[in-house]
């Protein structure tokens, strides 16, 4: 039997084999990017009581109108300005899902797509296997910016697509409004569409404003924004997301996920629903993921690591060059195998794997675990 599949040079994801080196060793894993404590009480409680109360079966296709209208509320509440609950949101089986389907719905063969790398791992894999071409743009260490002239060279009559990822991971760079109106500068007058990631909204630091692609009309009218309730609410394994994006866009989108996925867990959408009611639930995030933030890098501060405190999600990275010349991958795995610690080497996330000496630690962990990482840290 001969077969030929459409994706045929994707190798074992680093969090799989980060993760399972660390189980081996049995190894402090600040690699794979999910909290190791619970989420709350209750929210935990109120999906056991949505599913006591009959939300057992297929939920909307779009997703539960209750959750619809409390997401679009919320977006009115932070950025003044909202996304219609029947015709502009959809709930998704996680952020991957939604922005899989995006790209599934827009991208054709030899359509371009513009990726800023490092780079989250499922955007390229999605543009190839719909027969896309990814243009890469690199994000050059230790700040991460985009370079705008750069991309606009990039733009040509086959730019279908341009993906942003803000708070980045895995850098824990943010774009600010300059960003933002350069992009909507680049955009304006073609019929190129934004899918603009923004799983991390909500842990934004030091006094930063997450500049949403909704704060700017311009960008708005042509933008899919992705986002993570398993990110916000410490429930990564629950893989429940949304999508937002004006009516005509939202419409293309739903054609293909009602044969994707269909519809999610239903008694998850209820309880979320009525959790949303507290805006304080996601408000305190940043200043909660800001104290872990500052907590390690203090602990960590007389080591031989290198940083720029993260501005946004729950990741830290750490450069190493003071310590060994050896590429990330190499000494990520020797830190995991002979120190007890698991790490992401942002080589992996990069353009032709460029190697910047850097190695990305997930500090959504209790403080016990990062007091003992740090020790970990601090003697190499």
């Amino acid at each position: 039997m001969q077969f030929t599949p459409k994706l045929t040079k994707i190798e074992t994801s680093i969090f799989s084999v980060m993760s399972a080196l660390a189980h081996k060793h049995n190894a402090i894993n600040l690699s794979q990017g999910f909290p190791n404590f619970k989420s709350d009480q209750k929210l935990i409680d109120g999906v056991s009581k949505a599913m006591n109360s009959g939300y057992n079966q297929y939920a909307p296709m779009p997703g539960s109108l209750e959750l619809r209208k409390a997401i679009s509320k919320k977006f009115n509440h932070l950025y003044n300005t909202s996304y219609h609950p029947e015709d502009e949101i959809t709930i998704t089986a996680g952020a991957t899902q939604a922005i899989f389907t995006v790209i599934s719905t827009f991208i054709k063969p030899n359509d371009e797509v513009i990726i800023f790398k490092p780079a989250y791992d499922c955007y390229e894999p999605a543009i190839q296997l719909n027969g896309g071409k990814p243009i890469t743009v690199a994000l050059e260490a230790p700040k991460y910016q985009i370079n705008w002239t750069y991309v606009k060279q990039c733009i040509n009559g086959n730019t279908k697509l341009i993906i942003i990822n803000t708070p980045h991971n895995p850098s824990g760079a943010v774009l600010h409004k300059n960003d933002m109106f350069k992009l909507q500068e680049l955009t304006d007058g073609t019929d190129i569409i934004v899918l603009s990631d923004e799983v991390y909204e909500h842990i934004i630091f030091d006094d930063e404003q997450h500049q949403s692609a909704c704060r700017f009309s311009g960008l708005k009218e042509r933008t899919f924004i992705t986002a993570s309730f398993g990110k916000t609410f410490h429930n990564t394994g629950w893989k429940i997301g949304y999508c937002c994006a004006p009516k005509a866009l939202m419409q293309a989108f739903r054609n293909v996920h009602q044969f994707n996925v269909f519809s999610v867990h239903h008694p998850t959408q209820k309880a979320l629903a009525d959790y949303l009611q507290e805006p304080n639930h996601y408000i305190e995030l940043s200043e909660f993921y800001q104290k872990k933030r500052d907590f390690f890098l203090n602990l960590i501060r007389g080591s031989k690591f290198k940083f720029t405190p993260s501005k946004g999600t729950y990741f830290q990275v750490l450069d190493y060059s003071n310590i060994t010349d050896e590429s990330d991958i190499d000494f990520a795995k020797r830190l995991t195998t002979e120190n007890g610690i698991a790490s992401i080497p942002l080589s992996v996330f990069n353009e032709h794997q460029r190697d910047d000496k850097v190695l990305r630690f997930c500090f959504a962990k209790t403080d016990d675990t990062l007091k003992q990482a740090a020790e970990i840290l601090n003697i190499i």
